[in-house]
C-alpha cells in the first residue's frame, strides 16, 4: 500500500501536534511553584542561587542533572519527612510540603520540576 503525499503530511502534522502538546503538558508553571514554595516556607532554608540552611536549588538541580530518578527522589524527600542534614551537622525531619487540595501530586511535581530547572 502506497502512502500519498497528503497522508504523509497528515501524519507529520499529527506527530508535530502530539509533540507540541506533550511539551506543553510538561512545562513548568514557575509562578505556581514559587507560590507553593513560599506557602510552605521552603525559601526560608533554600534559596535559588545561594546556600542557606539547605542547599541552593541550583545546586540541587546540578546534583540530579541527567539522573533518571531525580523527580522521584525529590518527591520522596519533600513528601516523606525524611531526615535532612544541616550545615552545622545536626539533622531534622524535612518539612512535608502541603498542597491545597491535600496531596496534589501535580502541584508537587510542578515544584520539583521547577527546582530541577534551576
Amino acid at each position: 500500500m502506497k502512502c500519498s503525499n497528503r497522508n504523509r503530511v497528515s501524519i507529520f502534522l499529527g506527530t508535530i501536534s502530539a509533540l507540541a502538546f506533550s511539551s506543553a503538558a510538561l512545562a513548568v508553571d514557575a509562578e505556581a511553584a514559587k507560590a507553593l514554595a513560599t506557602q510552605n516556607n521552603c525559601l526560608k532554608c533554600h534559596l535559588v542561587s545561594k546556600e542557606g540552611d539547605g542547599p541552593a536549588y541550583k545546586k540541587v538541580a546540578e546534583k540530579y542533572k541527567g539522573k533518571a530518578n531525580a523527580e522521584a527522589r525529590l518527591i520522596e524527600h519533600i513528601t516523606s519527612g525524611e531526615k535532612a542534614k544541616f550545615p552545622d551537622g545536626h539533622e531534622e525531619e524535612h518539612k512535608i510540603v502541603k498542597t491545597s487540595p491535600p496531596k496534589d501530586m501535580e502541584q508537587i511535581k510542578n515544584l520539583v520540576q521547577w527546582i530541577l530547572s534551576q
